[in-house]
């Protein structure tokens, strides 16, 4: 049987930094388990610095190192790296094989789909599945053998699992576009805000996330020699959120052109990125891009469309581009082609 990495305890002096947003009823789940198979829960709970009378405060919450912490004592003791989410302990090492079975998959949808199928090896209480709708990836969870497998934590587990695991994959942060749960909405719903970004939906018919479809075509980016070093610190893929984005420029010229009209300024279209003005601006940077660039791509694509296919007044199309005045429009216009909106159009004329 595997054993576990041997890891130093988390600094003390750490564990407290940072916001507390994690519900204190993920870790009276492990509890459960720890009293299911007759054990205590002291020894990680103690490391963890979370003291036993808060486990009964319904609005308790802990910080991300608090929870990477338990989790990681708890799996060691009860030697099952599903918490007791399901009818059987799954031994230590077991999600790592999984992982290194989907590794040598040559895109993110391939990945996703070997680990949807091999997880059924691990248990039949759920099943996983890759749904692909248009431009929507979903990857649904499903009870497969006992009606009572969905419970929240399993749930929140799982998902934040596979979708940490495949932003490793392709080293890319990948935007939820929504997620959707088999439970009402518990009295910590405000914490799902830093779960899972994008609308949470409660009391569906299965539970989901979704996402662009065009992350599935990323190819994978991590070799055996990546795999090592992650198994050894695996926890916060599925505990803290993933920074980077490599479709940041894909997503922010898809948004500029669908939507010109709610995307004038780095604020509106940020926060349809759920992402802040200042981690658009770096992340462009980092790909390369600007922002400013990006809006004058969109704009004499869409204003040079409207030109050809239309016989709109040029304020017209001005505005359809998202200018304030036909006068900077012009200004734009001549910026780009070394011509008038008019002349252009008219040398365009067959």
């Amino acid at each position: 049987m595997p054993t576990p990495p041997s890891r130093p305890p988390l600094d003390p002096a750490r564990l407290l930094l940072g916001p507390a947003a994690t519900p204190m009823a993920f870790v009276r789940a492990m509890v459960d388990a720890y009293q299911a198979r007759g054990m205590r829960p002291t020894r990680a709970l103690k490391q963890a610095q979370i003291a036993p009378e808060d486990l009964r405060k319904s609005n308790a919450r802990i910080t991300a190192a608090q929870m990477e912490s338990v989790s990681y004592a708890a799996m060691q003791e009860l030697d099952d790296e599903a918490l007791g989410c399901f009818s059987r302990a799954l031994p230590w090492g077991s999600y790592g094989m999984l992982a290194r079975a989907s590794l040598s998959a040559p895109s993110l949808g391939l990945a996703l789909q070997r680990w949807c199928r091999h997880h059924s090896l691990l248990t039949d209480d759920v099943r996983l599945s890759l749904d692909i709708a248009g431009d929507t990836a979903r990857l649904v969870l499903s009870p497969d053998r006992r009606p009572d497998a969905l419970t929240e934590f399993c749930v929140v587990s799982v998902l934040r699992n596979i979708h940490g695991l495949a932003s490793w994959y392709v080293d890319s942060r990948i935007p939820l576009r929504g997620a959707r749960f088999p439970y009402g909405a518990p009295l910590h719903v405000d914490a799902y805000a830093v779960l899972f970004d994008g609308p949470s939906v409660f009391d569906a018919n299965h539970a989901a996330i979704e996402f662009d479809a065009s992350y599935l075509d990323l190819p994978m980016r991590r070799d055996e020699a990546a795999m090592n070093q992650m198994l050894q610190h695996a926890l916060p893929l599925t505990v803290r959120a993933y920074r980077r984005d490599r479709l940041l420029v894909h997503r922010v010229r898809q948004l500029l052109t669908t939507q010109p009209m709610s995307a004038h300024n780095a604020d509106d279209l940020a926060s349809q990125l759920h992402v802040s003005a200042r981690t658009l601006h770096r992340q462009l940077k980092d790909e390369g891009a600007s922002l400013q660039a990006l809006k004058d791509e969109a704009r004499r694509q869409r204003a040079t469309d409207l030109l050809l296919r239309t016989r709109r007044p040029i304020k017209q199309v001005a505005q359809a581009t998202g200018f304030l005045n036909e006068k900077s429009f012009i200004r734009a216009f001549r910026g780009w082609t070394g011509r008038s909106p008019g002349e252009w159009r008219a040398e365009q004329a067959p």
